[in-house]
């Protein structure tokens, strides 16, 4: 099977219309499928185009008949604002769907997701409240918008993910995460979370010790170091190398949401299409699990 973006979108298309098959609601059946309108998402992630409404511009010339209809930008806003749910649902479906999905280790870590610069963007923001001012210490620098805390395994594969203020503990974001959803826990004995110093606490450890998961982290400099904590430090660059590539490559902050559903979705974009782009290349036996450079063009 060839690896370029037009085998992947037509892939993704019909494992999320084999899935997801027609909903069951009443009236006239929407002109945009749910399948079509997150294989457009995963396309426009993919591509790097951030604007919705140059995104539709570009489809006719550049994807021709790839979709029969396409909408105007104010209903693919609209249509993607609500499909925060949705696009939750096919990032799990996907991930299940790869041998990743059953790795006895994963790896946490939070990235700053900037939403605003100026005093006027946070006193106006309609995210004031949910987003706040923090500290990035990778780049020195304060920042004012969300952190976004990612659980992935080694190979950059996405479990589970939230969008948090900045000033919120880490590890209670973490405990709230895992208990929101225990099934990413269920049958996964002998588990492994590999993770910073910030992850230091009692708590924490006894709230992963009673759900037969162990926690591995660095030791401060006046604690006993951990036999393994030599073995930390490659794998602790992993979980950098996915948030780059997020950054990097699928413009993580630049977002351009303004509201907390456009913030949401817009994030739920790009994780959806780093993990289609992982899905398929184990699917196709790629050599580089997460590489995107078959479908950025």
């Amino acid at each position: 099977m060839r690896t370029d973006l037009n085998t992947l979108l037509t892939a993704l298309y019909v494992k999320i219309d084999d899935c997801l098959g027609r909903p069951a609601r009443a009236g006239r059946p929407p002109r945009l499928t749910d399948a079509e309108l997150l294989t457009l998402a995963v396309a426009q992630a993919l591509l790097g185009i951030r604007s919705e409404a140059r995104w539709l511009r570009f489809l006719p010339r550049h994807l021709p008949d790839a979709f029969t209809y396409l909408p105007q930008q104010s209903g693919y806003n609209k249509r993607l604002r609500t499909a925060v749910p949705l696009l939750k649902k096919v990032i799990r479906l996907l991930a299940v769907d790869t041998d990743l999905w059953t790795d006895a280790t994963w790896v946490v870590d939070s990235t700053p997701v900037e939403c605003g610069r100026s005093r006027e963007t946070t006193k106006r923001s309609e995210l004031a409240g949910w987003a706040g001012y923090g500290y990035c210490s990778s780049h020195s620098r304060f920042f004012w918008g969300l952190r976004l805390h990612l659980v992935c395994t080694p190979a950059g594969l996405p479990i589970t993910w939230a969008l948090a203020n900045p000033k919120l503990d880490e590890r209670q974001v973490l405990m709230a995460i895992l208990d929101h959803d225990p099934s990413v826990l269920a049958d996964r004995p002998g588990l492994l979370i590999i993770a910073d110093k910030g992850y230091v606490s009692r708590e924490l450890d006894a709230f992963l010790a009673e759900r037969g998961v162990r926690l591995l982290r660095p030791s401060y400099r006046n604690r006993t170091p951990h036999p393994a904590e030599h073995l930390l430090k490659p794998v602790r660059q992993l979980i950098e190398s996915v948030n780059d590539t997020l950054k990097g490559q699928l413009d993580l902050e630049l977002h351009g949401g303004r509201t907390i559903d456009g913030v949401t979705a817009r994030i739920a974009q790009r994780v959806l299409a780093l993990t289609a782009a992982i899905w398929h290349n184990r699917a196709t036996g790629q050599p580089i699990t997460r590489s995107l450079i078959a479908y950025d063009h």
